[in-house]
């Protein structure tokens, strides 16, 4: 419940100009972007030309090699393909099939082959991953912290759940209103109108309510369109918690509890909370999730880490706070969470209870635990990587040793932009398509308006970096000329080069 369109750490979802204007999550250090931009419409990303044998086997007229046999040879995992054990576009272009599940293409179908082929890998499943070892330190604490009447774990945990989700489970239910900037195409994958590859794990909240669970965590791949640089990454993990309360739940514990009440009825919304809710309801549950998170960091920081509360805003919680701790000599934001919207948890069906809620991004607690250098490599098959969290105990302390570094090989494309249409989130997707992981992060490096046509000029700077050896710019230049043609094709963008 955390990250962009429409969760956690979405810098874009801000009160309206006319609300107080008060930061919202960290910006998407590492797992997302740190900005939502609000874009014109973009034409459909079609890419599969650029598949084809015939182009890549160069009888394009910039490719004169055999492009399909290198990006296997590159990418042997993560080559250009448009099928993988999870799903694939089928040859017809008429559906895309996820998990054995086809959906139909629209005017809004923008996933590309390259993210598909993430679904169904499920890092924060495999055993000594170091996403799982985050994910199984945080369920062990719970599990062993939180006990019911009878010794059983309190919350349950979810982690299999599909990442295919309605845009009604994705925005609807957590009260994002229809016409936020969160729900651009240019920020999501969408695979048609009605479904979508979820953008958080929060898309599951209701729903998991509505089953009648009063405590549980979640934890999946999420997936966002995304800049290119060592911390950002279209798909990644996220967990989550929520805790709802019964009025004898919350007030049991305190002296004249039975003359205190959840909700009220006549009263207004102020920063401390919301209308319908008592404060001293609303303090109550905020000392739960406060003193919940302070000792979830502390058992996966140490105990003597040093926290502080920023007050900020997500639509479905209030109030709303993020967490920082200092680590290493620097405030670092770790997580969201806030006392749940109560209109959110009526929809749910549980109108006589209130609660808190917490998300946070795996791949920010590793990169930080661990010392993880770069998004890319959890990605990574190399037993270098990956041997290095074998450990004996889920609590054992390790920091990553990192690979060898080679040395990144540097390439420019400028072009003039459409009259209209284009957005960055579109290049960078072709990019990641044909480039895979190769690239490592792609800049913005110079914009030009030509005084006379009031044309736009971009040059983007991207860096190229195999992660287990030397490239060689022969077959960079094969790479970055398939991409150079494929935004002429799929971007209408005009070459400068």
């Amino acid at each position: 419940m955390e990250a962009k369109a429409g969760s956690w750490r979405d810098p874009d979802l801000r009160p309206e100009p006319d609300e107080p204007n008060v930061s919202a999550f960290f910006s998407r250090a590492v797992d997302g972007p740190g900005t939502m931009r609000l874009c014109c419409k973009a034409r459909p990303l079609l890419l599969l030309p650029l598949l084809e044998p015939a182009f890549l086997n160069g009888r394009s007229p910039r490719v004169n090699v055999n492009l399909w046999a290198l990006t296997h040879r590159l990418l042997p995992h993560r080559g250009l393909t448009t099928k993988s054990p999870a799903s694939h576009l089928t040859r017809q272009q008429e559906s895309v099939e996820v998990r054995g599940q086809l959906f139909h293409r629209d005017d809004y179908t923008n996933v590309t082959a390259k993210i598909l082929s993430k679904v169904g890998r499920n890092l924060h499943n495999r055993a000594h991953h170091p996403l799982w070892l985050i994910k199984e330190r945080i369920k062990a604490h719970f599990y062993q912290t939180y006990t019911g009447r009878w010794g059983n774990p309190l919350f349950s945990v979810h982690d299999n759940l599909s990442p295919v989700v309605t845009v009604e489970q994705n925005f609807d239910s957590l009260l994002i209103p229809p016409d936020h900037a969160s729900r651009k195409k240019g920020d999501n994958y969408y695979l048609n109108r009605r479904h979508m590859l979820r953008a958080h794990t929060s898309a599951h909240q209701r729903d998991l309510v509505r089953c009648g669970l009063d405590a549980f965590l979640v934890a999946g791949d999420v997936y966002r369109r995304d800049e290119i640089d060592s911390s950002h990454y279209p798909a990644f993990h996220q967990m989550e918690g929520v805790r709802l309360f019964s009025n004898h739940e919350l007030f049991a514990q305190v002296e004249h509890g039975e003359d205190l009440g959840l909700f009220e009825s006549g009263s207004r919304r102020t920063p401390q909370k919301q209308e319908t809710h008592t404060l001293e309801a609303v303090k109550l549950v905020e000392f739960s999730l406060k003193q919940t998170l302070t000792r979830l960091v502390r058992h996966l920081f140490g105990e003597d880490l040093e926290i502080r509360w920023v007050e900020c805003y997500f639509p479905f919680t209030h109030p709303s706070y993020e967490m920082e701790v200092r680590f290493r000599g620097d405030w670092l934001e770790v997580l969201g969470c806030g006392v749940m919207e109560q209109e959110l948890v009526h929809s749910a069906g549980a109108e006589n209870k209130m609660g808190w809620a917490f998300g946070l991004g795996l791949e920010r607690l590793a990169m930080v635990l661990y010392g993880i250098p770069d998004i890319r490599l959890f990605w990574s098959e190399d037993e270098r990587f990956l041997k290095q969290f074998c450990l004996p105990h889920i609590d054992d302390p390790v920091t990553f040793q990192n690979l060898s570094k080679y040395p990144p090989l540097i390439n420019d494309i400028s072009f003039w932009l459409p009259a209209e249409g284009y957005m960055e989130n579109d290049f960078y997707d072709l990019v990641r398509t044909i480039g895979g992981d190769l690239v490592e992060k792609v800049s913005l490096v110079d914009q030009f308006t030509h005084p006379k046509t009031e044309k736009v000029s971009h040059c983007y700077r991207l860096a190229y970096r195999h992660m287990e050896r030397t490239l060689t710019q022969e077959e960079v230049r094969v790479i970055h000329q398939a991409i150079e043609t494929a935004a002429e094709q799929e971007l209408g963008v005009q070459g400068r080069y």
